[in-house]
């Protein structure tokens, strides 16, 4: 599977829906016109806060870029997730479950180094992260406030805003995030 070329079909087809030109959703995704016209044909990769910044243009869920077609009962393996993956390798997100019409909240598994963090520029409005730490220690800076969470801790805020987490523990951190889309 192609991500690059899911994410040009799915954003060709979400701006089209909303009738927006190229030039009109970079003024509210504050993504450049040059970006998203080579997004849509395949030719680049684009950075998750990119992906993020699209989808809160078009005010969509993040998954909305990602989809893929479902069938009713399925197991989906981690290595059949999509995965998202920093330049430098040390923050990965896979999504096992999109937003979809039937399912309003988006389902990821996510891994960070040790020692290192990763900032999102934040969600849609109106989003709430549920987060579970399944291994190691995090660090969550939200709404200038700091949280230490361990291990089977779990934390829930709203996500439209800047947020960081940061791997303060010795291992890797493993957290369980859903992204939830009140309608």
């Amino acid at each position: 599977m192609n991500i690059n070329l899911i994410i040009a079909e799915n954003l060709k087809r979400l701006r089209n829906q909303r009738n927006l030109s190229l030039g009109q959703l970079s003024q509210l995704s504050e993504v450049s016109k040059v970006m998203l016209s080579q997004i849509e044909k395949g030719e680049s990769n684009p950075t998750i806060n990119t992906i993020w910044k699209i989808a809160a243009g078009l005010n969509v869920p993040y998954t909305s870029l990602l989809e893929q077609q479902e069938k009713d009962t399925y197991v989906l393996k981690k290595s059949d997730a999509v995965s998202q993956i920093t330049d430098d390798g040390q923050y990965r997100v896979y999504c096992y479950y999109s937003n979809s019409p039937h399912r309003n909240f988006e389902l990821f598994q996510m891994e960070l180094d040790t020692g290192c963090s990763y900032t999102s520029d934040g969600h849609i409005e109106k989003s709430e992260e549920y987060l579970m730490v399944l291994e190691g220690e995090l660090t969550l800076e939200v709404d200038n406030k700091t949280f230490i969470l361990n291990a089977d801790d779990a934390i829930n805020f709203t996500a439209s805003g800047k947020h960081v987490y940061l791997n303060s523990g010795n291992d890797i951190l493993k957290t369980v995030i859903v992204n939830f889309y009140p309608a």
